[in-house]
């Protein structure tokens, strides 16, 4: 085990954590009936354990998907766990260092050696320098259960405390046979991050970090028994998080920022606009991996470099404009999007996206994008309004009759009667039509709203995909209409006497 003294960074890293330990004020009633009343609640209550012991680390209530990981983990004593969770949800600090210190003070005890495991030796050792500086300068906490550090530091990779616990760190594929205390075995082993971007492109990696962590870190305990738990977010769809998960008898959940309603999963922590506005900054893509634990692999079907941006014509030389629209009548965060699209059709057989509108939102704002798109083509130009006929129901049909009446304009919209094949067939079917670059998207409304979403559901395309794709349906709908509509003003029509034929 390497030394870390040397290691300026966690070093300085390690200072400024005591510094901030001892920089809070921890202070208690000195009464021994109250010290135990409080001691008795804590050893029960993992919310008021960690509200009282470490004010400074939550700031924010916990969550009730952490609180049924530590009520799980502190009933089960023999069990194999898989906590998938977003980022910024506290997965570190409730899986490699509260709840262990909560199963540390129970009676009788329920941890005896905990191996920290991360995917490297240094960061595996920050998250033991972590632990160390808690059982070594939290007030609160040695008040109430003494001294704890006896031995052995973080900068050797290990240390023990006063009660007989041992605390190593292991980075990911370092040798952990013969690990032992006093012939006690690992009852704790959390794997914290053990993925990286650069392993996950190497499905070889992949698979001889899973062998390692199943057979010579799961071996170091007596026989299984005891807790060998893995926390992270699915970065890759091939990892060694979701081999794992597939892995008979584990205890699974996935906590993503959003949950099934499309609120917050933690709500004690962040509000539906915090995420909304990360969302939208970051691009659907990276927001899907990153906190819906939904790793896509972007240019699946349409790549990043066929998406061309250009100049629109004047409204008056496209042969004809449609604007189509996708919609759906759930307002959640996890309902699909609404999407309107207007689509012109040029002389050499380009077709230019002009608009595009896309969002999770009401009817009411769905039909104010058709009034938006009629104001800006200011009749220059007639314009078909589209939209899938299973959509035409009285709802939507009242909400435009209720805004036309109140604007003195109708949307003189009608319903797409075709019958659709395949929703990934049709919208697959355009994807040479971005190869041969006859698809332009409106320079202009690069940065718009709509139009990123549209760019971003393109990208994230792919077969048995979960994230939306109404932008790029809206897309094919108006693209099918404007080529009916070609073909049909191609046709050759002849007129005049039919020739007499002899026979």
């Amino acid at each position: 085990m390497a030394n870390f003294k040397s290691n300026k960074e966690l070093w300085n890293r390690w200072v400024e954590r005591v510094q901030w330990i001892n920089s809070k004020d921890f202070s208690f009633p000195e009464s021994e009936e109250v010290q135990s009343l409080r001691i008795e609640r804590a050893r029960k209550d993992y919310s008021f354990f960690v509200e009282t012991y470490f004010p400074h680390l939550a700031t924010k209530k916990c969550g009730k998907f952490q609180l049924d990981a530590a009520h799980h983990l502190l009933t089960h004593d023999d069990i194999r766990a898989l906590f998938e969770w977003a980022r910024g949800h506290a997965k570190s600090s409730h899986l490699s260092l509260l709840i262990p210190l909560w199963l540390k003070i129970q009676k009788p005890r329920k941890l005896s050696v905990m191996v920290l495991v991360s995917k490297s030796e240094d960061m595996a050792v920050r998250l033991l320098s972590d632990l160390q500086a808690e059982l070594q300068y939290n007030m609160n906490f040695t008040k109430d259960f003494g001294v704890q550090v006896k031995s052995g530091s973080w900068t050797e990779g290990e240390f023990r405390t006063v009660d007989g616990c041992l605390f190593v760190a292991l980075g990911r594929g370092q040798s952990p046979r013969g690990l032992k205390d006093r012939g006690k075995r690992p009852d704790y082993i959390i794997i914290d991050d053990i993925d990286d971007d650069e392993m996950i492109r190497n499905p070889r990696r992949v698979g001889d970090a899973l062998e390692w962590a199943l057979t010579a870190l799961a071996g170091t305990m007596a026989m299984g028994r005891g807790r060998f738990v893995m926390v992270g977010n699915r970065i890759g769809k091939d990892s060694v998080l979701s081999r794992f998960a597939e892995r008979p008898g584990i205890y699974h959940t996935i906590v993503n920022a959003l949950n099934k309603q499309g609120q917050p999963s933690w709500p004690e922590n962040y509000t539906s606009e915090e995420i909304r506005k990360m969302r939208e900054f970051i691009g659907e893509r990276r927001f899907q991996k990153e906190y819906m634990n939904n790793p896509i692999n972007e240019g699946a079907v349409f790549l990043r470099k066929h998406i061309r941006y250009g100049k629109m014509l004047d409204l008056k030389y496209y042969k004809t404009l449609v604007c189509y629209t996708d919609p759906s009548f759930k307002n959640s965060s996890t309902a699909d999007y609404k999407a309107t699209m207007l689509i012109g059709k040029t002389p050499n057989g380009e077709f230019h996206i002009i608009k595009a509108f896309a969002d999770q939102t009401s009817v009411t704002n769905m039909v104010s994008w058709h009034y938006t798109i009629m104001d800006y083509v200011a009749g220059r130009v007639p314009v078909l309004y589209y939209m899938e006929a299973n959509f035409m129901q009285d709802l939507l049909l009242d909400e435009f009759k209720t805004v036309g009446n109140i604007t003195g304009h109708h949307i003189p919209i009608r319903g797409d009667q075709r019958a659709k094949p395949d929703k990934f067939a049709r919208i697959e079917a355009m994807s040479p039509l971005f190869e041969r670059g006859l698809v332009l998207l409106n320079e202009k409304e690069k940065n718009s709203p709509g139009m990123m979403v549209l760019v971003d559901q393109l990208l994230m395309f792919e077969k048995g995909s979960k994230t939306n794709d109404d932008a790029p349906d809206a897309m094919e709908g108006a693209v099918w209409m404007l080529s009916k509509r070609s073909r049909a003003s191609d046709a050759v029509y002849k007129f005049g006497l039919r020739e007499s034929r002899k026979f």
